[in-house]
């Protein structure tokens, strides 16, 4: 690959060979990832403590910058909730304008990282502290909109979780029935309205539904007019901020912060899609759209961006074929804005905190913290460590935190898996069993091996050498007697490797774990994941298993047969 052509966004790659009917494909993706959008650029804009057409705006702009920039196909951006509590905290300490700044020196370090190739360093970030933060993000965001799903009449809410908490249970009994039955509503309708259909989003449903009723039945719940005074009809509008008005250095922790969270976010987006579309992105072009789209989004009024994991998955979903999709979704938004904006003073908060609800559910990833549990007290430590201190301190602090007991935690297992021992002729005689030479193996076996620590920072490797499937057997061995060490982050990808084999209707082997990673995959249900039956002590047990699985093949394949030669005509 030429060195102009590597940094060439997909959006111009995808001209060549364009047609009408992969235009009509994004068009349909574009407007329903945009309506899908619509709800969620204004909440996500509220909880962060700005103005909803802040939301609007960084959809507009940095969504539509993000798609034509970028190096995924299908990658949508936008406000996400993984932003809402940094950007709420920046707010707080700086105002709005040192949001501003924060966004702009975000999307340098943003730019930096692209160029330099630094973006890769995301993958050493490990897996139980980026489920520590985001459980930690999750519940934040929920907490945060209590007061408007219930409406609750109270001073203005802390930003500390306790003291916000406390306020909420002292004045619990200004709750109003008129926005509970609202938001109750809305978030039923969100939760079942993919039972009736799924082309169309429940949240868009319970948006229309509910402003409908606010506005025709005058109900006495709070909406974005009574809070907001509405939002302004037309463009956005470009401001240069005031360097001036806010000192530059206190802000770098959170420019800092904002940037690692845009790298993380946009490419495990980008990744998702990479999975849902056979694609493949390029992170060091995805990640200077991402500096662009963090620069431009503050001058026309709006909040950090990044990539959207569930608006992603939508556009997929929705047919989307090129970046045109996401110039489509951004261009929809700005469309709502120049005609329809003066209907959003009706749009009740109760809607909103609902959409938000759901929203905080599915990306707090909960049901990973069972797979934590199961994991060493030290990867047990890291995730707790983290999500406490998302929760009661902040982000910023968590994330620097997890990363040096994570760091710390690497060291340590590097040193413990070095080990010195004599050459016996017991281990001489126990090597034979695993030296492949004049071992018969089956041509649809195929037998991959792991030499060295299996921890964060190495398991894309196994991605890579796995990439096409079809070049694999039907039983698929991986020999782990080298490998000499495992973490959380090195259990989940090997369970997505198993996931990956099973839909291919290939069947995973694993052989010759040592006895920390035998330890932590019998720790963690890995061999309930993979079947007991398929975890074996070394090479020949794991051939003699795969011929079983094989004549079992057959076996089927004769059954099969004779049913169909004694099938009547």
């Amino acid at each position: 690959m030429s060195s102009a052509k590597k940094w060439l966004p997909r959006s111009v790659e995808c001209v060549r060979g364009y047609t009408l009917l992969r235009f009509s494909q994004d068009v349909i993706a574009g407007l329903t990832v945009g309506l899908v959008a619509l709800p969620l650029a204004m909440a996500f804009a509220i909880a962060s403590g700005v103005s909803p057409q802040a939301g609007l705006y960084t959809a507009v702009v940095a969504g539509f910058l993000i798609s034509a920039l970028g190096g995924s196909r299908t990658q949508i951006g936008g406000p996400t909730g993984a932003f809402v509590v940094i950007v709420a905290g920046i707010v707080v300490k700086f105002g709005v304008s040192g949001l501003a700044l924060v966004g702009i020196m975000a999307g340098v370090l943003l730019l930096i990282m692209g160029f330099t190739g630094l973006g890769a360093t995301v993958k050493y970030i490990p897996r139980p502290v980026t489920i520590g933060f985001t459980n930690g993000i999750a519940l934040l965001i929920a907490s945060t909109q209590i007061k408007d799903f219930f409406g609750l009449k109270t001073p203005p809410v802390p930003s500390e979780f306790l003291a916000r908490i406390r306020q909420l249970i002292h004045y619990a009994g200004t709750m109003r029935w008129q926005t509970v039955a609202v938001s109750a509503i809305s978030l039923a309708i969100i939760l079942f309205w993919p039972r009736v259909t799924k082309r169309l989003p429940g949240s868009i449903v319970a948006l229309f539904l509910s402003t409908a009723a606010v506005a025709g039945f005058h109900l006495p719940v709070e909406t974005i007019g009574s809070k907001f005074g509405g939002i302004p009809q037309g463009f956005p509008h470009f401001a240069f901020p005031n360097f001036q008005a806010v000192p530059i250095l206190p802000l770098l922790p959170s420019a800092f912060t904002v940037a690692l969270l845009a790298a993380v976010e946009s490419l495990l987006s980008a990744v998702v899609a990479d999975g849902m579309s056979g694609d493949h992105h390029n992170s060091n072009v995805e990640l200077v759209a991402q500096g662009v789209a963090n620069i431009a989004s503050p001058l026309f009024g709006g909040i950090p961006a990044t990539g959207a994991i569930a608006r992603t998955a939508t556009n997929i979903r929705s047919g989307a074929l090129t970046p045109v999709a996401g110039m489509v979704h951004a261009l929809t938004l700005l469309a709502i804005l120049l005609v329809a904006a003066p209907l959003a003073r009706f749009v009740p908060l109760a809607t909103l905190a609902a959409v938000l609800f759901v929203v905080a559910y599915n990306m707090g990833e909960w049901g990973e913290i069972g797979t934590i549990l199961r994991l060493s007290k030290t990867d047990i430590t890291v995730w707790f460590t983290t999500f406490a201190l998302t929760v009661f301190a902040d982000l910023t602090v968590a994330v620097g935190v997890g990363m040096t007991l994570a760091a710390l935690l690497y060291i340590y297992r590097i040193a413990e898996t070095t080990t010195v021992a004599a050459v016996t002729p017991e281990y001489l005689e126990d090597g034979q069993a695993h030296v492949l030479q004049d071992k018969d193996i089956p041509s649809n076996v195929t037998i991959l091996r792991i030499h060295g620590p299996f921890l964060f920072g190495t398991t894309d490797k196994l991605t890579e050498a796995t990439k096409d499937l079809n070049q694999f057997g039907d039983v698929v061995i991986l020999r782990l007697r080298n490998m000499t060490a495992l973490d959380a982050t090195g259990m989940h990808a090997l369970e997505k490797f198993s996931v990956r084999l099973r839909k291919a209707g290939k069947t995973l082997l694993l052989c010759g774990a040592r006895d920390q990673p035998s330890r932590l995959i019998t720790q963690s249900d890995f061999r309930k994941h993979v079947g007991d039956e398929n975890v074996l002590p070394h090479v020949q047990a794991a051939l003699a298993r795969a011929r079983e699985i094989q004549g079992d093949f057959v076996g089927i394949g004769r059954q099969l047969a004779l049913e169909l030669e004694h099938r009547p005509l």
